[in-house]
């Protein structure tokens, strides 16, 4: 099941500086070997379908020799490769025509290195002294460079594609939802790196305290727009190396993702549920609701990832939170036995395509296929309606994913099977936050509207 992509681990430590001076991050970076080790990587990820965070983790750690200014290039020309492998295929073909179908993934990979590195704005002179493609393969960075004059007149579902870096199937989304210009203000978004988010853990610090101690450990952030619990940190810092992030103060948490909590509305000596835990981080923005007083019940059919809550909330200081592994079969009904009806507030956050996440998890969108929204959707529709079980009287049902379909979205809502529940309108829920957000009878989240991710949410109230 796809989700949300999980916050990166410490990367290995930079080399030291030399004692004579002269930071090894400022020497030239060494072509070669930054080329060698990105490639490996796009290789793991597009022909072996690895998943990005990992395999640049497992050869970043193995290439200790790399500096870090060269550590890092690896990262980013890889994830602009991914980001843009749309855009670059597409120059490729239309560049080299017929030579294209000859090429071997290797060489492939090399020009998307190539052409990614052009894309994000670095002179071509430069990429081609030191690419390593051949001379004839050079036609597709000038192709490139000069990408709106090769578009023009194609039909929009073959732009939106191109231009966006998107699979045609996933173009025909956004044309059919968006229209074409907003569609690709969107993926235009969806293409660029995402704001480092995190979340004030109120049950140790606040927002403004936070922000002063964030200052004196030499790190520049501002107010979220949206959520008061919300910072925007620089986005090159290493926030899990930060005193503040030891302590607790705060989570690595997308602002959207703190909004869901909002719309949760759990109160101090609630029972609440998150139904699809994952890891927990919108447990923990629960649990800090909560004040750390009533049951929360972190549910997840994945039993590792539920372990990685754990630690995260003796480090937040959270005593409340159960974590209890769900199988996914008809055995759910026994392990739920004992919720059923109980809880004043249960979140299912479903598992789903992942698509308001793409500029997070930018191979994502190459691994998903037309088949996987309606698989998607099947699955939603039966938590929701498992989960649905355990709100008492009164209480609250709020149904949520990181999509953009409304296959995914709307069509669930809608469809699910909720005899003894009425919807509520998130606007009520969201309460001053509803306007500015443009939250209606549900809440949809959108990047380049709002500059979270993207979110939707609906909610349910059971009838007494």
């Amino acid at each position: 099941m796809a989700r949300r992509p999980r916050p990166k681990k410490h990367k290995p430590k930079a080399r030291q500086q030399p004692a004579s001076g002269g930071g090894l991050a400022d020497r030239p970076v060494r072509e070669d070997l930054v080329r060698a080790a990105a490639l490996e990587c796009l290789g793991a990820i597009l022909q072996e379908r690895q998943l990005a965070d990992r395999v640049l983790e497992r050869v970043l750690r193995r290439e200790a020799r790399l500096y870090s200014n060269e550590r890092r290039a690896v990262a980013e020309r890889v994830y602009a490769a991914l980001r843009r492998k749309g855009t670059l295929d597409f120059a490729i073909d239309r560049g080299l025509g017929a030579r294209a179908r000859a090429l071997t993934s290797g060489e492939r990979d090399a020009i998307r290195l190539a052409g990614a590195r052009v894309l994000e704005g670095e002179p071509r002179e430069r990429v081609e002294q030191s690419s390593g493609i051949r001379v004839e393969q050079r036609r597709v960075l000038e192709l490139l460079a000069n990408l709106p004059a090769e578009l023009v007149g194609l039909p929009e579902l073959t732009r939106l594609a191109a231009q966006g870096s998107v699979p045609e199937f996933l173009a025909r989304i956004l044309l059919e939802q968006l229209g074409f210009d907003e569609a690709l203000a969107l993926l235009g978004v969806l293409n660029a790196r995402g704001p480092l988010t995190v979340r004030a853990n109120l049950l140790k610090t606040s927002r403004e305290q936070l922000l002063a101690e964030l200052s004196r450990e030499g790190v520049r952030a501002e107010l979220g727009r949206y959520s008061p619990w919300a910072l925007n940190l620089e986005t090159r810092v290493n926030a899990f190396s930060l005193g503040s992030f030891q302590a607790g103060h705060f989570e690595i948490q997308d602002e959207g993702s703190q909004l869901l909590a909002l719309v949760t509305g759990a109160r101090p000596g609630e029972q609440v549920v998150d139904a699809c835990a994952g890891a927990g981080g919108k447990s923990l923005a629960l649990a800090a609701l909560m004040k750390n007083q009533g049951e929360l019940f972190a549910l997840d059919n994945d039993a590792g990832r539920l372990e990685e809550l754990k630690p995260r909330a003796r480090r937040a200081g959270v005593s409340i939170a159960r974590s209890r592994v769900i199988p996914g079969d008809e055995l759910a009904a026994v392990a739920l036995q004992d919720l059923l009806g109980r809880a004043d507030r249960v979140l299912v956050d479903a598992p789903c395509s992942g698509l308001g996440a793409l500029r997070r998890n930018p191979d994502a969108r190459w691994r998903l296929s037309p088949e996987d929204l309606p698989r998607f959707a099947n699955l939603q529709r039966t938590l929701l309606e498992r989960f649905s079980a355990l709100v008492k009287p009164g209480g609250l049902l709020v149904y949520a994913t990181c999509s953009f379909a409304r296959a995914e979205d709307e069509d669930v809502a809608a469809a699910a099977v909720l005899p003894r529940f009425e919807r509520v309108p998130v606007a009520e829920l969201l309460g001053p936050l509803a306007s500015p957000l443009g939250a209606g009878i549900d809440l949809r989240l959108w990047p380049h509207r709002h500059g979270t991710d993207g979110f939707y949410a609906a909610a349910f109230r059971r009838r007494g």
